[in-house]
């Protein structure tokens, strides 16, 4: 098929491509990113009458972004979701060349995350303790989301990798659970500490009572539903504006958690093993912001200028 294909064309191929990603066991947060990257592509093409595989329409797409205040990562990811499809479209000989060979992504900013404080945590700790007589479908919401917090603070658990967890993945008396498959289909051990494993067995022990306790996955949402990847992020920032808590994003979690472990004198390799992270430079993206102050306070043990 030659390349000037409609808007309508590709609608139609991109169910094709969700079955191929799916075959090739994309996580469910993959699937949706890539989904939504070609279908807002999709849309603005509709907008403004382009052809959609040309490199025209898709630097035109990912200006449009920039210039509509979009990240400079959020137009990467979904830039790379119309390149991804592109790719597919050639090997299942749908077009005949890959239009998007050339186009460059844009530009990252170096943005420093800085961790939330322990007063922070505290606080957001604090706002998920359910209140006293509080019923058990109450109670439970509470104790989950104190359970994801703690469980976050204790392992690092990406958002995507937290919403997949079964109950079968959790061992609390051995202080551990298993994230099955994390970034890349890689599946590690993660620690749970004693006070992460009392927040979810309580979270647990209220758990038998919900409708959908015979189902596999660790978080139930409210009102009979599953707990999905959007309602953890929309959890966590209702939890984070009611502990006063500003600026906050789900993923500024992990940043905490990695700035911690080093802080507590945990190892850069420990760090990259518990966090499912196979580059250094990886890690260091996620301390950078407090690097100095690591810094600085292990010079001050170390007391070089003692002669």
């Amino acid at each position: 098929m030659a390349n000037d294909v409609r808007v309508a064309d590709v609608r139609l191929l991109s169910q094709s491509w969700q079955l191929a990603l799916r075959a090739e066991r994309k996580s469910p947060q993959t699937l949706k990113t890539y989904g939504d990257g070609l279908r807002l592509f999709l849309d603005w093409c509709e907008a403004e009458s382009a052809e959609p595989m040309t490199r025209a329409a898709l630097n035109g797409f990912t200006a449009a972004m920039l210039d509509n205040g979009n990240a400079a990562a959020t137009a990467r990811a979904r830039q790379l979701a119309v390149k991804r499809f592109a790719s597919w479209a050639v090997v299942e000989g749908e077009i005949d060349a890959d239009p998007f060979l050339s186009v460059k992504p844009p530009k990252l900013d170096q943005v420093v995350i800085e961790p939330l404080t322990e007063t922070e945590l505290r606080a957001l700790i604090k706002v998920c303790q359910p209140p006293k007589g509080a019923e058990p479908k109450v109670a439970l919401r509470y104790r989950r989301d104190e359970a994801i917090v703690r469980l976050m603070i204790d392992a690092g658990i990406r958002a995507g990798e937290m919403v997949s967890l079964e109950l079968g993945d959790l061992d609390l008396i051995a202080g551990e659970a298993v994230v099955r498959r994390g970034k890349g289909g890689k599946g590690r051990r993660v620690p749970v500490g004693p006070e992460a494993a009392l927040a979810l067995d309580r979270y647990l022990r209220l758990r038998r009572a919900h409708r959908l306790a015979d189902r596999p996955a660790l978080w139930l949402g409210d009102r009979g539903k599953g707990f999905t990847y959007d309602a953890l992020h929309a959890t966590l920032k209702e939890r984070a504006i009611a502990a006063g808590i500003e600026g906050f994003h789900p993923h500024r979690m992990r940043h905490t958690w990695a700035h911690r472990w080093l802080s507590a004198g945990g190892s850069e390799s420990g760090a990259m093993a518990v966090g499912g992270w196979t580059r250094p430079d990886m890690l260091m993206r996620y301390t950078k912001a407090q690097a100095s102050a690591r810094a600085s306070e292990e010079a001050r043990t170390l007391n070089l200028g003692e002669l």
